[in-house]
């Protein structure tokens, strides 16, 4: 387990044992993970690792990275595990193919923050274009149950004024011709690729639609407001905004997001797409920074962005996720953002 520490291990804990979550269909399964080391990635191999040690699931996981580094650093007490196998790929170019039947696909890897989108735009659009097919034609050949393809609030683009919070069929304004536009629209296009190979080689695939997501997991790097939010609080640092922080967005933390995509990988219906979010986490940039700061009694202060960031940051002003298909499956997350922001702060101080 990556943290230890009580509030993760609570985590961890309280998910594993969701009644939301049929842990009967996973006995014994083989579930194959892309963006292993990332912050859902992290969060969800160190679950079923954990139903493993507790329940016996005999849970297979086979985790893709492109670091090997990576993989120890994250996963190091696991690597002796004959449930868990490292497979070294990078998802552009064809899976390579585990020694055992895969079951499952969780399909999560992605450049995920402003600065790899920036810094990074090809591989930003080609791994949600290229790596999505590689997964789709792994799932294809080798006759996978269901793969779970995991997209972004960011595939809605601006609101345009007309409705208060996204349903899965709202359709919003991107500006194709920008650098940004490559995130959201290779995510488009991923999704449309999904719906192609379920109408062209009728395979099984649901797409998680998730909102902004926090928690302990998240990378170093990330260069996301929120995360550099809770770095500046955990290093008892002035908390630095690099805008107005008018921008409204839902939030939800990374346990809620891992319990929710295990419910629909088992009770999605093929081919939809399904918003997660957590209903009372809409906040603004500012107000997350003044959490923080009467949190930690820290100072909020103001920073003009270079020319990098600005350019990796999103330009949608409000994008709030309708949850209430996703809750028809009987997913109920549990943290607030106050809750989640606090773990967070203190599971991450505590590792330092």
């Amino acid at each position: 387990m990556l943290f230890k520490h009580n509030l993760y291990e609570e985590d961890i804990h309280s998910t594993a044992n969701n009644t939301g979550i049929n842990w009967n269909c996973f006995l014994n399964k083989n579930i194959l993970i892309t963006g292993a080391t990332g912050l859902i990635g992290t969060f969800l191999i160190d679950l079923l690792m954990y139903r493993n040690n507790i329940y016996n699931n005999n849970i297979t996981i086979y985790a893709v990275s492109r670091s090997k580094e990576k993989i120890v650093s994250r996963f190091g007490e696991y690597i002796n595990s004959p449930f868990f196998v490292f497979i070294h790929n990078d998802i552009q170019h064809p899976c390579n193919s585990p020694d055992a039947p895969i079951d499952y696909i969780i399909h999560g890897a992605s450049n995920t923050h402003p600065l790899a989108y920036s810094g990074d735009p090809i591989n930003t659009i080609m791994l949600s274009v290229s790596g999505t097919r590689n997964i789709l034609d792994y799932a294809s050949s080798h006759n996978v149950m269901r793969t779970l393809f995991l997209s972004t609030v960011e595939i809605y683009g601006e609101n345009r004024g007309d409705v208060d919070t996204f349903t899965e069929d709202y359709c919003g304004y991107i500006d194709c011709n920008t650098l940004r536009a490559g995130y959201p629209e290779g995510k488009r296009t991923a999704e449309a690729l999904c719906q192609a190979y379920i109408k062209e080689k009728n395979i099984d695939t649901v797409i998680a639609r998730c909102c902004r997501v926090y928690g302990p997991t998240m990378g170093t790097d990330d260069s996301k407001a929120i995360a550099q939010f809770i770095r500046n609080t955990v290093n008892n640092e002035k908390i630095v905004l690099k805008s107005k922080g008018g921008q409204l967005y839902s939030y939800c933390y990374v346990a809620d997001i891992c319990s929710a995509l295990l419910i629909l990988l088992l009770n999605g219906n093929s081919g939809e797409a399904y918003n997660i979010a957590e209903s009372s986490s809409n906040f603004t940039l500012f107000q997350i920074a003044g959490i923080l700061s009467q949190y930690a009694g820290s100072e909020v202060t103001a920073e003009i962005p270079t020319t990098q960031e600005t350019i990796g940051y999103s330009k949608a002003t409000k994008a709030l996720l309708d949850n209430s298909k996703m809750k028809s499956l009987g997913w109920e997350p549990h943290y607030c953002l106050t809750k989640g922001l606090r773990r967070t702060v203190e599971i991450l101080r505590a590792s330092q």
